[in-house]
């Protein structure tokens, strides 16, 4: 029988809809009730990535239990995969805004936070446990 010691999805149920409300209802409140200043910019992206990683934290966790790995995700490695995606979007709306984005951009951009995780998960997998 197959072991799998990652939490179940409603594990994190809590915690996304906390984060989700949070994010997005302050997001919402920074567009239109504030100026684009210095700060309500910084609230911006901080509120975003609440907001996209209350999204996030349930899809990764459905997908390390729908697809288990060796060793097993733990919570931290779950946390840390919605915080890469939050940290991804918010770049790419930074960068947006800037007018420097593209596709090109986007693609590579993509390719190096999947880079991180991958050597992350790599430096996990290799690390002895008796």
């Amino acid at each position: 029988m197959n072991q799998n010691n990652t939490p179940a999805v409603g594990f994190y149920i809590p915690a996304a809809i906390i984060l989700s409300i949070g994010g997005w209802g302050g997001l919402l409140a920074v567009i239109y009730y504030t100026l684009p200043t210095l700060g309500p910019r910084w609230l911006f992206f901080f509120l975003l990535v609440l907001g996209v990683s209350g999204l996030v934290l349930p899809i990764s966790a459905y997908l390390n239990r729908r697809f288990p790995s060796k060793p097993p995700a733990t919570v931290f490695t779950i946390i840390r995969e919605a915080l890469l995606a939050a940290f991804f979007a918010a770049a790419l709306i930074w960068l947006q805004i800037g007018r420097v984005l593209t596709p090109a951009l986007v693609i590579l951009f993509g390719l190096s936070i999947g880079g991180i995780e991958l050597l992350i998960r790599l430096r996990e997998r290799s690390r002895w446990n008796p």
